[in-house]
């Protein structure tokens, strides 16, 4: 299944987006503090493009999408995804978010109710990991660095603390984190100072216990507690299950692999199961 790349004016910028998938539900995928709309490749492998239709964002200053100097609070993405869901004439949508983009997918659920029909979380929590930010220093080290080659790029990836297994799908996700310079040389596309912003007034710039209590779509939370690095889970299960009993119509499941590799392989296989059943329930 190949998906078409595609582009979209809203809120002032440029989005990339993924489409692939069937006739079934329209369910939009969005990734990520740092990464990009491959980030849900491995999803599509495992089949989550058979059961329905998937667009998968780049979300702004993340892959070909535009890169304004500012503009990374939660609001300002949210009204990107709005904008892109008024211009593809979509009244409604299943969202699902990994990591940041449960986030998003959170407050987009409470401040843009009526366009969220069910809402699936992806590691994300009121409460992560009390080391996150530490434990997310090999991920944004590579940020604003250029690389010899593509495949020096990839070796140092590789190296990761949290990458314990490769699967072929990640590929096009890492190939798709950074754009080829006139000599040959790669940098990522994302830029620290912009992350930062999305973390500084975005992630940790919102009530989440407040905006939970307001929370009254039904809401599937998928938590993998394998290790991502420093001997821990970023998402241990008892801080995602926290989060899950303070959602009033939550269930709540554990797949393979940690924060990043639940995206792939075996956990890849388990979330597209758990979706199909929570959405097609």
């Amino acid at each position: 299944m190949k998906a078409e790349s595609k582009f979209i004016e809203t809120n002032g910028i440029r989005l990339h987006y993924l489409e692939q998938g069937g006739e079934g539900p329209v369910l939009l995928l969005m990734h990520g503090l740092t990464a990009n709309a491959h980030a849900f490749d491995g999803l599509i492998k495992a089949g989550l493009g058979d059961t329905f239709k998937v667009l998968s964002v780049d979300l702004r200053g993340r892959g070909l999408s535009s890169c304004p100097d500012k503009g990374y609070t939660m609001k300002e993405h949210a009204d990107d995804i709005i904008g892109m869901l008024d211009a593809l004439d979509i009244r409604q949508v299943i969202l699902a978010g990994h990591s940041f983009g449960g986030f998003l997918g959170l407050y987009i659920s409470v401040y843009f109710s009526e366009r969220v029909s069910q809402l699936i979380i992806l590691d994300a929590a009121v409460h992560m990991h009390p080391q996150t930010k530490e434990m997310l220093g090999p991920a944004l080290s590579r940020l604003d660095q250029v690389f010899s080659s593509f495949d020096d790029y990839l070796n140092k990836v590789k190296q990761a603390p949290y990458l314990t297994f490769w699967d072929d799908a990640m590929w096009s996700y890492y190939r798709a984190d950074v754009k080829d310079l006139p000599d040959g040389t790669v940098s990522t596309r994302s830029r620290l100072e912009n992350m930062m912003e999305a973390v500084l007034k975005g992630s940790l710039g919102e009530p989440w216990v407040e905006l939970i209590e307001k929370l009254n779509k039904p809401v599937l939370l998928i938590n993998a507690p394998g290790i991502y690095t420093m001997g821990n889970a970023l998402l241990p299960s008892e801080l995602a299950m926290e989060t899950a009993d303070m959602i009033k119509n939550c269930r709540y499941i554990e797949v393979s692999g940690n924060h990043q590799t639940m995206l792939y392989g075996a956990g890849a296989g388990q979330i597209v199961t758990s979706i199909q059943q929570f959405i097609l329930q």
